[in-house]
């Protein structure tokens, strides 16, 4: 997922002073942080199953996990903006990064108290972090390049996000799922207590060594000469002359958005259990998240090769067919079992690839000074990560985990309408 997209051509061109090679470093150096913050959001796909052990957790319980995340995108996106525009995109950088590492450091305390309230805490400033880098970062790769291509061009730098998704299920699986569910697997009644305290206890190595890289980052952000772009002006509010509001095809944009994102989020959240289920894999839950790596690792196939595609083929011709695909997928997911349903479920990452850049496009498109206050009614729509998958866990509760997936099918139907019409401005 991204944040803050601005495409608004009139007013953020590179400086033309900067040479082009310039440009492409700052691009390199950028693909870091996507691949960062992609990584630690997938890490809560691992982290949920593992703190809905360690609490003894409902669906619903867990799914807090996310909502305390995404919600920090819902009310951190305006200050982080304001933020960025004060102390420019180079330092808002640097500023989420120090966030970024503070918030995995508190991991530790977290897990030493055995406080699920004190995990949710640490979670929301870590996503504090996550929500600054996006605000900066993102209108950054939009304007690092000709207008025209700033689609493709945050494309491509999110097909470093969803590598970064693919490589986390692993990381977890190996350092947080495996080693605890050995431990559980070994011990009697009495000493379950002291597992689950060693099981909290798990989380403080990863992210240590997360916090660790996300100063490293900021170290080496700081230094770094990145190129100046005119136009900074992109995150102020608009004070006259109408609202981003008065777009039909941007409000339609962010509902888009809030139920793209609640969708995959709520996907993603439950394969681990999900896959563990016996009717479906039966597998532990350190295997599970093995096969999550396939989820993200089609959004990252599928990014890449968007990059190119979107290029040529109509975006909402592209967002409306690979939403159709989904919804097939989904309901291949429900009404089978076994296997089938397994693969079924893992191939939607594929098709997801496109989705988020493609409808922020379309979102902003024809906004012109209204651009960066449409950016932010987007941004805010992510929020849909934290509510939706609350929605899934509830259902998953009383109907059951399987049918719980038919929720997503009503998000991927709208965004089916938006592809074909919604998006079309009025």
């Amino acid at each position: 997922m991204a944040g803050i997209i601005t495409n608004n051509a009139a007013t953020t061109r590179p400086a033309s002073s900067a040479p082009a090679a310039n440009y492409q470093f700052a691009l390199v150096a950028l693909t870091s942080l996507f691949f960062m913050w992609g990584f630690i959001t997938c890490l809560n796909d691992i982290l949920i199953p593992h703190l809905k052990n360690v609490f003894q957790l409902n669906y619903t319980q867990s799914m807090l996990i996310q909502l305390c995340f995404f919600g920090a995108y819902f009310i951190v996106s305006l200050p982080a903006g304001a933020l960025v525009k004060r102390i420019t995109y180079k330092w808002g950088i640097v500023v989420g990064l120090l966030v970024a590492a503070v918030g995995c450091a508190l991991f530790i305390p977290a897990a030493s108290y055995r406080i699920y309230a004190l995990f949710l805490g640490a979670l929301f400033v870590l996503a504090t972090g996550v929500t600054i880098l996006q605000v900066a970062a993102n209108p950054y790769v939009t304007v690092l390049g000709p207008p025209d291509t700033s689609a493709s061009r945050l494309t491509l730098t999110q097909a470093f996000n969803a590598l970064g998704t693919t490589l986390a299920p692993t990381f977890g699986a190996f350092l947080i799922l495996s080693a605890t569910a050995a431990a559980v697997a070994g011990a009697t009644p009495e000493q379950l207590d002291a597992v689950r305290m060693a099981e909290a206890g798990a989380v403080k190595f990863p992210y240590m060594l997360l916090a660790i890289a996300f100063l490293a980052l900021a170290a080496l952000f700081a230094a770094l000469k990145l190129p100046q772009v005119e136009g900074s002006d992109d995150l102020a509010p608009i004070t006259d002359g109408g609202s981003a509001w008065q777009y039909r095809h941007l409000v339609l944009g962010a509902i888009g958005i809030f139920v793209y994102v609640g969708a995959e989020v709520s996907i993603g959240s439950f394969l681990v259990n999900f896959l563990s289920q016996p009717d479906i894999a039966g597998f532990p839950e350190a295997e599970a998240a093995h096969y999550v790596s396939y989820f993200w690792g089609g959004a990252m196939v599928g990014r890449f090769i968007g990059a190119l595609v979107m290029r040529y083929v109509d975006d909402g011709k592209a967002l409306a067919f690979n939403a159709v695909i989904v919804i097939l997928l989904l309901l291949t997911t429900v009404f089978t079992s076994g296997h089938t349903a397994m693969w079924s479920v893992l191939a939607i990452g594929l098709f997801n690839s496109i989705m988020f850049p493609t409808i922020f496009s379309l979102g902003l498109y024809g906004l012109g000074k209204h651009t960066s206050q449409g950016s932010g009614i987007l941004c805010l729509a992510i929020v849909g990560g934290a509510l939706l998958p609350l929605v899934q866990g509830g259902l998953a509760d009383t109907i059951g985990i399987h049918l719980a997936f038919l929720m997503p099918v009503l998000c991927y139907a709208y965004i089916a309408f938006y592809g074909l019409k919604g998006h079309r401005p009025a």
